[in-house]
């Protein structure tokens, strides 16, 4: 099957367009032609060798963490799903290769393709509903009349994420820039910040939660706005010492975890804050409860551009501009 490879870690280097053998469905897997992929900058940091000691990636391998696609095939223990059924997944790592016309995936990081949604749309939701959905449901549990700041609300993660916050009636704040305002108001945020203009430090302040997706000067600066014993996720980093643990890494990964994020913790501490790293996992139950918030309207998928797969390092090079609004997208079916 043709498939986009990751020959090498390196910077910037463009995907390979190549076949790859066959795949194996082993008996918890489904087999899943893909009609659709969708791109994230996670695509790129694991290219360019970021993740290289937690991640259990060897090149050669195939990119991709976002699908929709129709069931082919299920393994001996598989009851849930059965051929020609419309799915989509974020597959958890270790397995990941969305840049294809085949994957096999495991059935618990599956669910059912939103009624409503074409491949396109549903292959846009996978990993930032489910990074929202971790950040917001599980790990900060927002609630009712709380106050939350998501930052860059016009890409990925942030659409989902206002929506989702707004569903569970929480005050949102965010950052964007003018050209994208009406699209975040229109999504729920209820205070929008110009971050060419203004200082989101300086208009806000006694924030419940923070979802931070930028950089540590920015990570530093949101836990300002927090309220006392306010919680600042971040899924940009530094990670942790918990998530070493959660990852099962080595008590040499652990202790360099711990070290990275020894600064902010610090600074959390002072500020009388609390500190998260997160990184998404795969999960089918969580996907398909997304899935009927889809399905009644409470969120809708944001969509910037779709590229043909043959362009998919096109599309790569496109979303590491920064400028996407919402998600971009490959077709392959």
């Amino acid at each position: 099957m043709k498939a986009f490879i990751v020959d090498r870690y390196a910077k910037n280097a463009p995907l390979r367009l190549g076949e790859v053998p066959e795949l194996e469905v082993r008996e918890n897997d489904v087999l899943v032609q893909i009609h659709a992929a969708s791109l994230n900058l996670l695509d790129s940091k694991i290219r360019d060798g970021e993740f290289e000691l937690i991640l259990p990636y060897r090149p050669p391998f195939v990119a991709g963490h976002d699908v929709a696609g129709t069931v082919i095939r299920v393994g001996s223990k598989v009851r849930q799903f059965k051929p020609g059924d419309e799915v989509y997944a974020r597959p958890r790592d270790g397995r990941v290769g969305a840049f294809a016309e085949y994957i096999a995936i495991n059935d618990a990081d599956l669910a059912l393709k939103p009624k409503n949604l074409s491949m396109e749309e549903a292959a846009s939701i996978p990993l930032v509903g489910l990074t929202a959905w971790q950040a917001l449901v599980e790990r900060a549990k927002l609630k009712k009349g709380q106050m939350v700041f998501i930052q860059a609300g016009s890409g990925g993660v942030g659409t989902f994420a206002i929506q989702l916050a707004k569903h569970l009636g929480a005050t949102v704040a965010t950052t964007t820039s003018a050209s994208n305002m009406d699209m975040v108001r229109k999504l729920g945020a209820d205070v929008i910040i110009d971050y060419k203009k203004d200082d989101f430090e300086k208009v806000l302040s006694g924030y419940d939660v923070v979802l931070n997706s930028q950089d540590n000067k920015t990570l530093e600066k949101s836990l300002r706005v927090l309220k006392p014993g306010g919680l600042a996720v971040s899924i940009s980093g530094p990670p942790d010492a918990a998530f070493a643990r959660e990852k099962g890494l080595s008590v040499v990964l652990n202790l360099v975890m711990r070290f990275l994020s020894a600064g902010i913790r610090r600074r959390a501490k002072r500020a009388g804050v609390r500190y998260s790293f997160l990184f998404m996992a795969a999960n089918g139950e969580q996907l398909t409860k997304i899935t009927s918030l889809i399905e009644t309207g409470v969120i809708r998928p944001v969509i910037d551009r779709v590229f043909p797969l043959e362009q998919t390092n096109e599309a790569l090079a496109y979303i590491e501009q920064g400028r996407a609004k919402g998600k971009v997208v490959i077709k392959i079916k």
